[in-house]
């Protein structure tokens, strides 16, 4: 099982990037999929997560910025990041769930959005 990040780097404030998350090894049209971050020194946040139906939801943090889409032909997922703020700076983590349990996570990949 995999799931493996990419699209992570730094970007000026109010500038766009747009995260990646390949699966393998699993059903992944089965899980509820979504990326939690943490940044240095708080706590784990949850961003954002798709449902097997493809409804999404948000951290309010986020909401109206971010947008979280699945492709289950290509077992990808991927997170649409507009106006950054510095405070998006984090380790962002793709994962996987069934029955409010996370099942799998990625291994991580950094943002830094600078002032």
């Amino acid at each position: 099982v995999q799931l493996v990040e990419s699209g992570g780097g730094l970007v000026q404030a109010g500038g766009s990037l747009r995260l990646s998350c390949a699966a393998s090894g699993f059903t992944f049209d089965d899980y509820t999929i979504g990326w939690f971050r943490q940044a240095p020194g708080k706590e784990r946040e949850g961003v954002a997560a798709i449902n097997v139906g493809g409804s999404p939801n948000y951290a309010d943090s986020v909401k109206g910025r971010f947008t979280i889409s699945r492709d289950n032909a290509r077992n990808t997922m991927y997170l649409q990041m507009n106006s950054l703020k510095p405070e998006d700076t984090a380790v962002y983590y793709c994962y996987a769930s069934v029955a409010a349990t996370v099942r799998y996570w990625g291994q991580g990949t950094q943002i830094t959005v600078s002032s």
